[in-house]
């Protein structure tokens, strides 16, 4: 692991790490925002997943989460969205191939050589931070859009993994919007009954632990009718009895500054279960 950016921020640092990774066959970047606490013992992790189109950059330079971590004490690791490389699949559009890997396994060719980012995200990066830098095992995790589905979908399948989950505009219904059914035709195939293993409405009915699920979404969202559809959520976690807090918030739309406005809140969150 070799770092390759390190900054300053409010008493601790925001470095950026390259590695290889096993399970994805390829060079890969991920952010870890280390507080001041940091020097003086292990402290707990959120992981946070971006969305369509980013980076570990996007993150850690655009939703102002590092003062937040530093009041609380506890580590931030952002890694990048998809497989990365010359040998990479990848397709035109922004919404599939690099940068859109959907926190998957695919089983379809050319895309099962590369995209495993599930197992990347739940296995391999967190046993190389737990490794490599002054981390507990203690977890959570939260994401935005593409990564909002991301955060939500590994929180379900993974039980007693995750200490709290929470999720901007995320693609909650996969299976039945176009960016989902898009990604998923390629990566998972035509069976649509496996889809369901990857669509957190579908995931609700059967989830073995009741996560409380915190969720902001904004309400002039301009993807919010099309891709995102919050009312699904809330109407499975209704039929489940899964706890939800699921907050419209007025005139905020996608971008950046909507994560900015509340991200504070989504680390308290995730803090009161981290330090409990």
């Amino acid at each position: 692991m070799e770092r390759i950016e390190h900054r300053a921020s409010s008493g601790g640092w925001q470095d950026v790490y390259r590695h290889e990774s096993k399970v994805l066959g390829c060079t890969m970047n991920f952010a870890a925002y280390l507080p001041p606490q940091a020097k003086d013992g292990k402290l707990p992790v959120v992981y946070w997943l971006s969305g369509l189109t980013c980076t570990e950059q996007n993150f850690i330079t655009k939703a102002g989460a590092q003062r937040y971590a530093a009041e609380h004490g506890i580590i931030v690791v952002a890694p990048d969205t998809s497989p990365r490389g010359d040998d990479v699949a990848d397709a035109e559009g922004y919404d599939i191939g690099k940068g859109a890997g959907f926190y998957v396994n695919a089983t379809q060719a050319p895309w099962s050589r590369n995209y495993r980012m599930f197992d990347y995200v739940v296995d391999e990066l967190p046993a190389l931070v737990e490794s490599e830098l002054p981390a507990s095992d203690r977890r959570s995790i939260f994401g935005h859009s593409m990564g909002g589905h991301g955060a939500l979908v590994i929180a379900l399948r993974n039980p007693g993994r995750y200490r709290s989950v929470s999720a901007f505009s995320p693609i909650v219904a996969p299976s039945h919007v176009p960016w989902g059914q898009k990604a998923f035709g390629a990566y998972l195939g035509d069976d649509r009954e496996a889809w369901k293993a990857w669509d957190t409405v579908e995931l609700l009915g059967t989830a073995k632990e009741k996560l409380p699920l915190l969720v902001d979404q904004g309400d002039a969202d301009e993807f919010l009718g099309r891709e995102l559809k919050p009312e699904l959520l809330q109407a499975a976690a209704e039929k489940a009895g899964h706890p939800l807090t699921l907050r419209m918030q007025p005139g905020y739309d996608h971008s950046y500054y909507f994560i900015a406005s509340f991200v504070g809140d989504h680390l308290a969150h995730h803090a009161r279960a981290l330090l409990r």
